[in-house]
Parts: structure tokens; sequence; C-alpha cells
């Protein structure tokens, strides 16, 4: 199945930072590999300016980018995923959905960049932060041999990702 793409949904609260992010990130990183996608649980209404403006200076395309609810994915003609990872952070008590389906999923949790709060230049340090953290994570996806693995050791490749610190796997 060399040619198969493979579906990955990003979910986070907003959908207007991480898992655009992750989206755009995983689109640079191998969209030969992969359809890309993103939502939030409570999404607002536009992307975050910082997010946009970082996606930008990084070079990814983000006229393709909008902010969506992920009742988008759950209608019976929406795409059907072979991954959903969450980006949410626990620790900052944020809901994390759980999917249904049988897709692999994953907790890649990140802080929020939208939440804090300070100088533009602490900003967009905690957007660029959120922004090499999910990179790592991402770069070490791509790089699984995700053909040539059974589902159980994909799953455990997913987890040993999603625990991993995002520094560690640089």
């Amino acid at each position: 199945m060399p040619d198969r793409k493979f579906s990955v949904l990003f979910i986070c609260v907003g959908n207007s930072a991480r898992s655009i992010f992750a989206e755009s990130l995983l689109r640079s990183a191998a969209g030969d590999r992969f359809i890309a996608y993103s939502a939030g649980t409570r999404p607002g209404t536009q992307l975050n300016p910082f997010a946009v403006q970082l996606l930008q200076d990084k070079g990814h395309d983000t006229s393709v980018l909008r902010s969506k609810d992920v009742s988008e994915f759950s209608r019976p003609d929406a795409p059907q995923f072979d991954f959903v990872f969450t980006v949410c952070d626990q620790a900052a008590n944020e809901e994390c959905p759980a999917w249904e389906g049988q897709p692999v999923s994953g907790h890649w949790g990140m802080p929020d960049p939208v939440k804090v709060v300070g100088t533009n230049a602490e900003k967009a340090l905690a957007f660029q932060q959120a922004y090499g953290g999910l990179k790592h994570r991402i770069e070490a996806f791509v790089a699984l041999p995700i053909e040539t693995l059974d589902r159980i050791a994909l799953q455990k490749a997913v987890d040993d990702i999603g625990r991993a610190s995002p520094e560690t796997l640089a």
C-alpha cells in the first residue's frame, strides 16, 4: 500500500493555534503520505493572528486554514481517520475529547500559547515553543514505518511520542 494516504485529525480546544500548527506541519513534512485536518471542541471564529504570522514566517500556506468544530468531522460524509491526536493541555484542565471509531489515537498535549499574557515578545515566544514542540512530534511521527507496523506497535509508538519531551525527539 505505498500509495495510500493516511488521514489525520488534530484536535484542541480553540482550533486557532496548536491544532492548526500540527495540521500545517504535517502537510509540510509529509503531505504525500498524509491528509491533515484540524478541529476544535470550542473553536473561535478566526485563527489566532500570532499563529498565522508564525506559520507564514515559516513558509506555510495559510490560505487553506480555517477554524473548524469537531462536529464537522462527525457527520456521515466526513473523512474516516487513521489517526486522531489531541494537542490540548490536560495540565491546564482543558477538555480533550475521546474520538469515536477505530483510529489510532494519541495525546500530544502542549500548553496553549493563546493564553499567554505579557508583551508581544513573550507571546511570540510561547507560539514558537508550541510550534517547535509539535514540529518535533510530527517529525518523529512521519519517520515511523507506518505501513510495516501492526496496530499494537503503532499505538505504542504514537504513545511514546506523546510521552516524550518534545526536545528529546529532535
